[in-house]
């Protein structure tokens, strides 16, 4: 499995304990399969690091946007992660990415209405490498820098305007 992470520098050796404990898989090494997604997080002189996933004898979970992946989120976002992994690939959480996570995860909405919500909008992957393990199985392939970052932030401007019309409609049904 190819992946990609985009960062300042060249990351040939990632740590797993660097990334947030409470994010939508819990603590760990998050990247993408999708390039032109990982290109979308760019800043100037950001690089696009490129790694192997050997996912041989490592135990993966993968979600699709359904009711477990938004428990498993839910939770983890309160720092209690409920599955035994080495890798968890599934949907990123829109909320984080169009900034709407107060609302969905504030307790405000019933759970019902929290997955409705994060239904809303594009659906981009991510991988969490979560063991030291799974760390040992990814192999760095290289790193070039991003170009064109104010396309791809033209883009990313477009799709969050998209998704926060369909947000604002959907809260406005949900009353």
């Amino acid at each position: 499995m190819i992946l990609y992470h985009t960062s300042n520098s060249e990351i040939r050796v990632p740590d797993i304990r660097h990334g947030r404990v409470n994010a939508d898989f819990g603590q760990g090494f998050y990247l993408t399969p999708d390039q032109d997604f990982g290109c979308r997080w760019a800043w100037q002189d950001a690089v696009l690091n490129r790694y192997e996933l050997d996912m041989t004898r490592l135990r993966v979970h993968t979600f699709s946007r359904a009711a477990d992946w938004f428990e498993y989120i839910f939770h983890n976002r309160r720092a209690e992660d409920l599955i035994d992994a080495d890798v968890v690939i599934g949907p990123i959480a829109n909320d984080t990415i169009f900034e709407t996570l107060g609302i969905i995860s504030s307790g405000y909405l019933k759970p019902e209405e929290a997955l409705q919500l994060l239904m809303i909008g594009p659906e981009y992957t991510q991988v969490a490498i979560k063991t030291q393990k799974a760390a040992d199985q990814l192999k760095w392939i290289g790193a070039e820098k991003i170009t064109g970052v104010e396309a791809y932030k033209a883009s990313l401007k477009r799709e969050q305007e998209e998704y926060q019309e369909q947000f604002a409609a959907a809260m406005m049904r949900m009353g």
